[in-house]
């Protein structure tokens, strides 16, 4: 079934209210995340030798894969604002910490600190998306995942350059502001956010309404169970290991082929430029067919813009157009691809939502040392032609992955009537 189109100014203005609220703290936080993206420069910079920086790295990616599945528990048991709350206030202290405990003397406890840092600053991201999912209108869910992967996209343009700046004054104050918007993210989600959500129902008693109460080993023996999610979460992780990998080769393979770095840069700004201002708006014509066929065409398109990178040889422009295709497949299976673990019943949205954050942390922290291995080992028209074939492998899968599921008719009611006794009185 597909849905009506709405505008962009119709679809703010229908915009809950904690929803908005969400969407700026989701902003304000991703202003200051500078750990996974400058945290290699900044050991080096103090001297750490590079395998400890890339081992700190390593450990804040494995934090982040376990981070994902801990949020959704936590917002199956106790809510999403309190996962929230919980993980952005234990993030930002151990955020703060990395100055303290950088000198190469104890790289334990910076081992430690990082990979903690990385479980929580991950583990709000399920909570964030089932407060997506149960406050939009229904037929808007597609478009409140849209809007939360702008927040999250102005943030990451956006910081960079104010990261420039505060090295400029002290390398120390990139984690230091880091911890300063995770600490006014909490406090955001304490006073802002709703206490209760559609998906709260499933902990609470009713006379008309007996709770389903499923433990986490049945919810996931179900998923387990569940080809059809299980394809799902293989096209999540294999979607974001391409894209990760792209990212690591990309600027390698630019260089390499005697382009000036600007050109990567200029190719970074276009990119975010259109996602920013043209995702809300491609969302609203990509919601009314279904999200399978969304899965799939996006995924494809990306390919080919894959395809055309690893022509960069022949010119530039190869670069440029295959950027606006990448970026274009991505804003047409982006929404509706992680919205879809949003639509499962209430007793089970947290914890598939985790398990979907964290196959695509799976995906993100493999991604870079998969995508050099091939680039060092085969070279760039190899490392691109494996990207588009991933790309439709991801796409393939969407196909069967997000094709609605049958549904199963209710049994029939068989009601027993006790024989009628004549002449007895009861």
């Amino acid at each position: 079934m597909t849905e009506p189109r709405m505008g962009v100014s119709a679809v703010l203005r229908a915009t809950p209210t904690p929803v908005r609220y969400l969407l700026a703290g989701m902003l304000i936080n991703q202003l200051g995340a500078f750990v996974q993206t400058f945290l290699i420069l900044y050991l080096t910079f103090q001297g750490t030798p590079v395998s400890v920086a890339g081992i700190c790295l390593a450990a804040y990616s494995v934090g982040s894969i376990f981070g994902g599945m801990l949020g959704g528990e936590l917002t199956h048991r106790f809510g999403a604002r309190l996962t929230i709350v919980t993980a952005m206030s234990l993030s930002a202290p151990l955020v703060a910490l990395i100055p303290l405990v950088s000198g190469p003397r104890i790289p334990w406890a910076l081992f430690v600190v990082v990979g903690l840092a990385g479980l929580a600053t991950q583990a709000y991201r399920p909570a964030a998306a089932v407060l997506v999912g149960d406050l939009m209108p229904e037929h808007l869910k597609v478009m409140g995942f849209s809007m939360m992967r702008i927040a999250l996209n102005i943030g990451a343009a956006v910081a960079p350059a104010l990261a420039a700046l505060l090295i400029l004054v002290d390398w120390n104050l990139l984690f230091w502001l880091d911890a300063a918007t995770a600490g006014l993210w909490a406090l955001l989600a304490f006073v802002l956010l709703p206490r209760h959500t559609a998906t709260d129902d499933h902990r609470e008693e009713k006379p008309d309404k007996p709770v389903q109460v499923l433990t986490a080993r049945e919810v996931y023996a179900r998923m387990v169970r569940d080809s059809r999610f299980l394809c799902y979460l293989i096209a999540s992780a294999s979607g974001m290991l391409v894209y990760a990998s792209s990212v690591a080769v990309l600027p390698l393979n630019i260089v390499a082929d005697g382009y000036p770095t600007g050109l990567y840069s200029a190719v970074l700004m276009i990119s975010s430029i259109v996602v920013i201002t043209c995702e809300l708006k491609v969302t609203t014509y990509i919601i009314r067919i279904p999200k399978r066929f969304a899965g799939f065409s996006g995924n494809v398109v990306s390919g080919v813009g894959y395809v055309l990178y690893g022509l960069m040889a022949g010119g530039g422009a190869f670069v440029v157009i295959g950027a606006l295709l990448v970026v274009a497949g991505v804003m047409v299976h982006g929404p509706s691809t992680a919205s879809h673990a949003a639509t499962f019943p209430a007793e089970l949205r947290s914890r598939y939502l985790g398990i979907r954050e964290t196959m695509a942390g799976i995906g993100s922290a493999t991604g870079p040392l998969v995508g050099l291995a091939i680039f060092t080992s085969f070279g760039g028209p190899v490392f691109w032609g494996f990207c588009a074939a991933m790309s439709l492998l991801a796409g393939s899968l969407h196909l069967y992955g997000l094709k609605p599921a049958p549904v199963e008719p209710e049994p029939e009611r068989v009601i027993t009537l006790e024989p009628e006794v004549v002449g007895e009185k009861s």
